[in-house]
């Protein structure tokens, strides 16, 4: 393969990746915590980078509570504990609010909406909705990990005179059981930034500890959101 040929498949994945809202997104997430954690609370350049660039993701985020809706009443998985369901839905049902919430916090950024103290209240009660759908998130993902860790033993038990890893089932496991644990990760990181936002542990919790930990979760999830190989040759 040339190296014009490995230049223009590197490319396609680029424009694959910037073509989706969310990439870009979550490239302005990691500026947006990184200056966080650069200004930590003091004014200056960075501080100006983290308010600017706060504000402009919000545009990103436009209409994105429909999606929460249509998984709202979506079917849920065959053979899932009622408790894992009821969690899962108020996940959803909490961070749907919060980015309908987060619209109007948008508008009063921007001057659209005049009412200063009612956007306050509305962008810390949308906080509070994120910090709930973070801690069922967690919650969800403990469960679902102890699920697929019970059915890996199972599996392993009827492959026990054979190599696991040669076992399309069992590596299909191990890599939801590795996806579900980064995001487990993720989503206890986002509930510190939470609490940050929230002032609930000011001492401990500082603009550079939330700059830090959003700043993880954001690359976290650009990676989370690379395309695959296979789908930039294809297209």
């Amino acid at each position: 393969m040339s190296w014009v040929e490995v230049s223009r498949a590197e490319l396609g994945l680029a424009v694959l990746y910037l073509n989706k809202a969310e990439a870009r997104d979550k490239i302005c997430r990691a500026i947006q915590y990184g200056s966080k954690f650069l200004s930590n609370g003091e004014p200056g350049t960075a501080q100006n980078v983290d308010k600017s660039t706060s504000v402009a993701r919000k545009v990103f985020r436009l209409f994105k509570f429909i999606n929460g809706l249509h998984a709202l009443i979506s079917p849920n998985a065959p053979r899932t504990p009622l408790p894992l369901i009821l969690l899962g839905k108020s996940k959803t049902a909490l961070l749907s609010t919060f980015l309908f919430l987060d619209q109007i916090v948008w508008l009063g950024r921007t001057g659209i909406y005049k009412n200063k103290e009612r956007t306050e209240l509305i962008g810390r009660i949308s906080l509070f909705c994120w910090l709930g759908a973070s801690v069922c998130t967690t919650l969800v993902e403990i469960g679902e990990l102890g699920r697929l860790s019970a059915s890996m033993k199972k599996l392993e038990k009827e492959l026990k005179n054979t190599n696991k890893y040669k076992n399309e089932q069992y590596r299909s496991k191990l890599q939801k059981s590795n996806e579900r644990s980064v995001d487990l990760i993720k989503a206890a990181m986002d509930i510190v930034v939470a609490v940050g936002f929230l002032q609930l542990a000011p001492k401990k919790v500082t603009p550079r500890v939330i700059g830090a930990f959003g700043f993880a979760t954001s690359l976290i999830s650009c990676y989370q959101l690379l395309p695959s190989p296979q789908k930039a040759k294809t297209t």
